[in-house]
C-alpha cells in the first residue's frame, strides 16, 4: 500500500479568482514616513478607537474581524450542497460519507486509504453537526457541507437506538438530492478501508451498484443480479457501500427507500435501521431498475473478511474495500482494524487531508 500522497493544492471554493495585484514599483519606492505622516497616524488611531467602542453594538464588519474562526464558521454555515458538489466532483462523480463528530477518527482512517488511491479530491463529507462541518472545512476547505436540519449527534452513537435510526434514515434523502443535481455518487460508511480503487469495478452502465452483506461464500464468478430473499423475506444487501448514477431508475430506488423507512419506523420493539428498508425497496422495484451486485471477493462483508482466514488467503489480491461491520462499538472496531493492520492513522496520519486531527 503506497504511502505517497498525491494531492492537489488546497483550494477555497469561496476564494477570489481575481486577487488584488501587487503594488507598482513606483509606489513601492515611496518613503514610508511620507505615507504615514502625523495627520494620517492620528486619523488611523481615531478610527481604531471608534471601531473598538462601537463594533460590539453594531456588529463588526468582516473587514475588521480579527477572529478568523467566527468568519469561517459563518461562511461554511451557508455553504450549499450545490456549491460543494461543483467543487469536489470529477467528471460528474463524487464520493460521499456522512459523519457526526464522534466518527471523525474513522473518517480520517477512511480518508487515508482513499488518498493512497489518489481519489481524495472527489470526497465530500456530509456533516451532521456544526462541529464536524467546521472541523473538516478548517483543515480541508470546501470538502464538508451540512444539510439541515441538524440532529442530536450524541443520540446517534449507539447502534440500534432511535438516534442511530434517525441518523441513518437521512441517507437516502441526502443521496437523492445529489442525484437530482445531476451527479453520480459513491456512498461509503467510514468504518471502511480501501485497499484498491473501486471505480474500475463499476462495470457497464447500471443504475445502482451494491454489495451483499451475507457471510456465505459465493463462487468467484457469481451472478451480479439481486440475490434471492433470505429468511426474513428480503435480500441482505448492505446499505453502507452504494454507487448510483443520476438516472430516473436510481432516483426511484431512493424514493422507495424513503417510503419504506416511513412504513417501518423505529420503535422500542422493532429497533430498526435503514438497511432493511433499503432491501425491501430493492426487492419491490427490482424489475424497474438495472441493478448490479459487486463481486464478493472485492467487497467482502466484515463477517467474512475478519472471520474466515482460509477464504481471505484464497482470495488474496482481490480485496478492494473492507467493511468493519459485524461488530459493535468504536473501541472494538478500532482494535480489530489495528489487529489487521488497517488502523492507518497510527502510521499514516500525515497522508490524510485532515492531518492528525
Amino acid at each position: 500500500m503506497s504511502s505517497f500522497l498525491h494531492q492537489r493544492s488546497l483550494q477555497n471554493p469561496f476564494s477570489n479568482p481575481f486577487p488584488i495585484s501587487a503594488p507598482s514599483s513606483a509606489n513601492s519606492k515611496r518613503p514610508f514616513s511620507s505615507i504615514l505622516g502625523p495627520t494620517t497616524l492620528l486619523a488611523l488611531l481615531s478610527l481604531v478607537v471608534i471601531v473598538g467602542v462601537f463594533c460590539p453594538w453594531v456588529g463588526m464588519p468582516q473587514a475588521f474581524s480579527f477572529t478568523s474562526t467566527s468568519t469561517s464558521a459563518s461562511k461554511w454555515d451557508h455553504y450549499t450542497l450545490q456549491q460543494a458538489l461543483s467543487f469536489v466532483a470529477r467528471n460528474g462523480s463524487l464520493i460521499v460519507c456522512i459523519v457526526s463528530q464522534p466518527y471523525l477518527p474513522f473518517l480520517n482512517n477512511w480518508l487515508i486509504s482513499i488518498t493512497m488511491q489518489n481519489r481524495q479530491d472527489m470526497v465530500l463529507v456530509i456533516a451532521e453537526d456544526y462541529a464536524s462541518l467546521h472541523r473538516v472545512n478548517d483543515l480541508w476547505p470546501g470538502h464538508a457541507v451540512l444539510i439541515p436540519p441538524v440532529l442530536d449527534a450524541e443520540a446517534a452513537h449507539k447502534f440500534g437506538s432511535q438516534g442511530f435510526f434517525n441518523f441513518t434514515a437521512r441517507r437516502p434523502s441526502h443521496l437523492l438530492k445529489i442525484l437530482e443535481l445531476g451527479y453520480s455518487v459513491m456512498y461509503n460508511d467510514v468504518d471502511m478501508v480501501w485497499l484498491a480503487d473501486p471505480f474500475p469495478y463499476l462495470l457497464g452502465n447500471h443504475d445502482v451498484y451494491f454489495t451483499d452483506d451475507m457471510t456465505a461464500i459465493k463462487p468467484l464468478n457469481h451472478s451480479h443480479d439481486l440475490p434471492p430473499p433470505g429468511k426474513k423475506g428480503r435480500p441482505y444487501i448492505c446499505s453502507c457501500m452504494i454507487f448510483l448514477r443520476p438516472t430516473d431508475a436510481a432516483k426511484l430506488v431512493l424514493k422507495k427507500w424513503i417510503e419504506e423507512l416511513q412504513i417501518q419506523p423505529w420503535s422500542k420493539t422493532v429497533k430498526s435501521n435503514d438497511q432493511p428498508a433499503f432491501n425491501w425497496a430493492l426487492m419491490k422495484i427490482a424489475k424497474e431498475v438495472d441493478l448490479y451486485l459487486l463481486p464478493q471477493a472485492a467487497f467482502p462483508t466484515g463477517g467474512l473478511y475478519f472471520k474466515n482466514k482460509t477464504w481471505v488467503k484464497e482470495t488474496k489480491g482481490n480485496h478492494v474495500i473492507i467493511h468493519n461491520n459485524y461488530i459493535v462499538g468504536f473501541e472494538k472496531k478500532i482494535k480489530r482494524f489495528r489487529d489487521y493492520g488497517l488502523w492507518l492513522v497510527d502510521d499514516h496520519a500525515h497522508e490524510s487531508p485532515l492531518g492528525a486531527l
